[in-house]
């Protein structure tokens, strides 16, 4: 018996409204899940800005009150860093006929004493060897202005401005940049946004105004010293958040570019290959128990770059330091390497 146009009319509507319902409960899911979704991105947002604010607001390590009478003589200087907006604090140290000057860039949260008055022995070393020196406080560390620190990553317009610094007041025509932990990222970016001495005018052209008026190049810097430099500068970040912030193992990845972002630099900086292939004599130090960056990772920056620049690089493990600590832990042995590679590559001619 064939249905009546009254009960096909209701077997219609009563499957339009089971699909109503299941489109509605699809909507409601649906809804459901990316409200969650939204929820955890938000949370994870929050999380990287609160790590990154944290980061770039540490504490500054005041310089230790050194007796006078075991410093060499020293002269105090007052200077601005490259962004004109930041006044950084150094000493200056001098000797007679002088072949270069060593421009020491610490690590963050340190200060321009990095291995504090033990240093002194490898600062008499240099200038008894005919090397003048400058120490400094990057932004926000020691007796500099500054409110934040970037990991290298604004610290590189210190270097410019220390750099610009040591024109005015040394009589040596060129410097060696000496990098310690994330000094070797402040140094390595300072060293690329100078322009190459060969630029034609349409490449420097590339470069702005403010860099141009230093009235210097990659040139003026002759050597550089990386004590730990790890394979990326983001490297120097990750182990901080991944050991001491909420839920760091997700957001080691993230913190990083948001400081990088905060400081103005849109990418990261790989260190392995700028060392590699630097045209100037490198020296790099690393302790080999070093777990924070991984004395393993340090050791193949050192042997990429002995690969493709051996004759001009001076490498050395010192076997049972961690991180930074290869000074404190055999400091004979420190100076004598730093020492090599000096002697052999900046001598009076």
């Amino acid at each position: 018996m064939s249905k009546g146009f009254f009960e096909i009319e209701t077997e219609y509507a009563g499957k339009k409204r089971k699909r109503r319902r299941r489109s509605n409960s699809f909507i409601v899911r649906t809804a459901l899940v990316l409200s969650i979704i939204a929820a955890i991105l938000i949370s994870f947002i929050v999380l990287t800005v609160l790590s990154s604010n944290r980061l770039m607001n540490i504490e500054r390590n005041k310089v230790s009150n050194v007796p006078s009478n075991i410093l060499p003589s020293y002269s105090t200087c007052s200077f601005e860093s490259f962004d004109k907006q930041t006044t950084l604090s150094g000493w200056f140290f001098k000797c007679e006929d002088p072949i270069t000057t060593i421009i020491v860039v610490h690590d963050s949260g340190s200060n321009r004493l990095p291995f504090g008055v033990d240093m002194i022995d490898m600062i008499e070393q240099w200038l008894e060897s005919g090397y003048n020196v400058f120490l400094f406080d990057l932004r926000n560390s020691g007796e500099s202005e500054g409110d934040i620190c970037g990991y290298g990553y604004l610290e590189w317009k210190d270097v410019l401005g220390a750099i610009a610094q040591v024109r005015q007041i040394s009589v040596t025509t060129d410097v060696v940049l000496y990098g310690i932990g994330t000094g070797c990222t402040s140094c390595m970016i300072a060293y690329d946004k100078l322009p190459p001495p060969d630029a034609t005018e349409n490449e420097l052209s590339d470069y702005s105004d403010s860099v141009l008026d230093l009235k210097f190049d990659r040139s003026y810097i002759v050597g550089m010293i990386f004590d730990s430099p790890a394979k990326n500068s983001d490297d120097y970040i990750k182990p901080i958040v991944r050991q001491n912030e909420f839920m760091g193992f997700l957001t080691q990845n993230f913190v990083p570019y948001a400081i990088r972002v905060s400081a103005g630099e849109s990418s990261s900086v790989n260190l392995a290959a700028e060392i590699s292939r630097l045209p100037i004599p490198v020296c790099i130090i690393y302790g080999g128990h070093d777990t924070y960056l991984g004395a393993d990772k340090i050791a193949q920056v050192a042997d990429e770059r002995n690969r493709l620049n051996k004759r001009i690089t001076v490498s050395s493990m010192i076997p049972g330091a961690g991180y930074l600590e290869s000074y404190k832990i055999n400091r004979e042995a420190y100076i004598k390497v730093v020492m090599k590679y000096l002697e052999s590559f900046f001598i009076r001619t």
